[in-house]
């Protein structure tokens, strides 16, 4: 079996791979300080749970926006499973497609990873929007290279921009707003509509500009966690897949292997 590991700003997701289908899946908050002795704790729990020996596990890849986790996940992948683990954009697992803009080599590992698997799995001109931290949009062409993108702050960071600046704007969870309507009739609703609406005002209005740019018809594929809860909300996304970079991973480590 395949153990992925996709370390983002906010969480940290372990999947467990057996051919292309995922078998099960963690998450844990990102902490750069977590030793490769604490992951191990913490998962080999988890693995024991779903009745999985760790020496079912022989393969180990991981994609890493946190370098101060990378020696730590080594340590988890050497000292547990006696495995040496691929490293996403690194050696054997060294991208291989085109990146196509002025600084490849400061693209993310989850950015990536996403044009990975959206070229493999959906194909043609496409547009990923990926709901995390923040919420990045990738275009990638029909020959799978990246053309370029835009970064924007997540919707919970922007929730937190807003609350934390406020003297008495209250905290309230993100979620799809009950109605259509933006005529908010009270604090906590007119808050949820602006940064809910606000939102996918933006991504259709960049969605739109990006398309218009390209000058093709383009798939837009939407990842991430919230990519569901936009997904209710608006029928811009021709595809929903919220494991898209964890597939990323996977499809990476299986032409590693194949190298």
């Amino acid at each position: 079996m395949l153990l992925a590991i996709d370390v983002g700003n906010t969480n940290v997701v372990f999947a467990l791979f057996e051919g292309t289908e995922i078998k099960a899946r963690w998450r844990i908050a990102t902490d750069g300080r977590r030793t490769g002795d604490e992951y191990a704790t913490w998962l080999l729990q988890l693995l024991a749970i779903e009745g999985i020996e760790r020496s079912q596990v022989d393969r180990i890849i991981f994609g890493s926006v946190v370098p101060r986790a990378d020696h730590n996940l080594d340590v988890l992948a050497t000292k547990y499973f006696g495995i040496e683990p691929l490293i996403a954009g690194k050696g054997q697992a060294a991208w291989d497609f085109e990146i196509d803009v002025e600084q490849p080599h400061t693209l993310g590992a989850d950015r990536a990873l996403n044009c990975i698997a959206a070229h493999e799995l959906v194909g043609g001109d496409i547009i990923v929007v990926d709901f995390g931290t923040a919420t990045k949009f990738e275009a990638i062409d029909f020959n799978g290279a990246y053309k370029g993108g835009i970064i924007c702050p997540g919707i919970n960071l922007s929730l937190d921009a807003l609350v934390g600046n406020t003297a008495k704007l209250p905290r309230i969870a993100i979620a799809a707003p009950d109605t259509d309507s933006v005529l908010g009739r009270n604090t906590e609703d007119q808050m949820l509509i602006g940064v809910f609406w606000g939102y996918v005002a933006m991504m259709e209005g960049l969605i739109e500009r990006m398309k218009n740019e390209i000058g093709r018809p383009v798939k837009v594929v939407a990842t991430g966690g919230l990519a569901i809860l936009f997904d209710k909300k608006t029928d811009i996304f021709d595809v929903v897949d919220a494991d898209m970079t964890i597939r990323g991973l996977q499809i990476l480590a299986d032409r590693a292997g194949a190298s």
